[in-house]
């Protein structure tokens, strides 16, 4: 895979309060450039929710009321976040989820493409009992020695998500062809269906 032929791809991930549809409690932003994440550009942030972490959201990611309270708001956040994702295509790990997560946000943004590591993987590892980010973790054991935080955090997910795209893109010869295993129908950025030939 020729990694300089990729367009401007950032790597997302975001952590939510629990309630249904979500607030944003955690969002992290990762570009991948050369074949490896760009630490030194990404963008992360911690928001207060409008409605309270449930404990359930708690227990997964950590981050509590208290540890948010003075924390921003999503609105003082908001342009930030558009600005770094405006144009380009995003990355991650069932990638419906933040997709949809991040549009309900960010009403003004629409990426130019949704790549997804979970439909990647499938399509690239075939025949695994699991397809989680930790099944893959284990599967693929990606270099995670710079992972910022732990697990669940929304700055380490991403950086695990790009540690498994750029490995999984290697079984890829083209950007296209990754692009026709990795981005789910419906999501921006998926191949338009060949035409049947007609008679006329």
């Amino acid at each position: 895979m020729n990694f300089s032929s990729w367009p401007s791809l950032l790597v997302v991930d975001v952590e939510g309060n629990g309630t249904n549809p979500p607030d944003l409690v955690e969002v992290a932003v990762l570009p991948v450039r050369d074949g490896q994440p760009d630490t030194s550009t990404a963008g992360a942030w911690l928001t207060k929710p409008k409605r309270p972490v449930t404990p359930f959201a708690a227990r997964i990611h950590g981050l509590t009321n208290q540890r948010l309270e003075g924390e921003p708001g999503w609105e003082e956040i908001s342009d930030q976040v558009h600005t770094l994702l405006d144009g380009s295509w995003i990355c991650a790990h069932n990638a419906h989820v933040d997709y949809k997560a991040l549009s309900a946000h960010l009403p003004r943004w629409q990426p130019t493409g949704v790549l997804d590591t979970l439909r990647l993987a499938k399509n690239t590892y075939s025949g695994l009992p699991k397809y989680s980010l930790d099944a893959l973790i284990e599967h693929v054991q990606p270099d995670l020695s710079a992972a910022p935080a732990q697990r669940h955090r929304a700055t380490f997910d991403a950086y695990a998500t790009a540690q498994l795209l750029i490995a999984m893109a290697a079984h890829y010869g083209t950007w296209d062809q990754l692009v026709a295993a990795a981005v789910p129908p419906g999501l921006p950025g998926a191949p338009e269906p060949e035409e049947e030939p007609t008679l006329w």
